[in-house]
């Protein structure tokens, strides 16, 4: 007598001790309920390590984020009345982020020796700053990551205090 005995999630194969018949057939339904044991712990097995990997990355994405908070500046507030100084702190902030583009052949210059000129005579330093063409180009989806918040702040005063050519 074969029979199939379902137990909770695991099939067993019970066979009666006295009967005689083919090893073939019950090496078969042995294999049948191994297997399908296999899958189902499988499964399960599965499904616990999904769920330990959706864990893991909603950790490491809690951690990245809160990381973020750890490295925000906060942008230093420049004094208006403070002089800034053409050539000393407007011109090296032009040489490191324009001059790959403004080198002579697009306007404004804003090669050493050049810029200065350009930018007065382009009409792109009038007041108010905010309104200026320099200062909105600054500001600009296509400028705006080329300068600091700071280096921004920088030419905004210097245009407010009337773009001198103060070396």
């Amino acid at each position: 007598m074969i029979k199939i005995n379902f137990q909770g999630d695991k099939q067993h194969l019970i066979l009666n001790k006295k009967w005689v018949g083919n090893n073939l057939l019950i090496n078969k339904f042995r294999y049948i309920c191994e297997t399908n044991n296999n899958k189902r712990e499988m499964r399960q097995k599965t499904h616990i390590s999904d769920r330990v990997v959706v864990a893991f990355m909603v950790f490491v994405l809690a951690v990245l984020l809160a990381s973020c908070e750890k490295y925000s500046f906060e942008v230093e507030e420049l004094d208006p009345e403070v002089p800034v100084l053409f050539q000393d702190e407007i011109q090296p902030i032009f040489t490191r982020n324009c001059i790959s583009c403004h080198k002579g052949s697009r306007e404004p210059d804003l090669r050493d020796g050049y810029s200065y000129e350009s930018l007065t005579t382009g009409g792109y330093v009038e007041k108010p700053a905010g309104s200026s063409e320099l200062y909105q180009k600054l500001e600009s989806a296509g400028h705006s990551a080329f300068t600091l918040p700071a280096e921004k702040q920088k030419i905004f005063n210097w245009i407010e205090q009337g773009a001198p050519d103060n070396k």
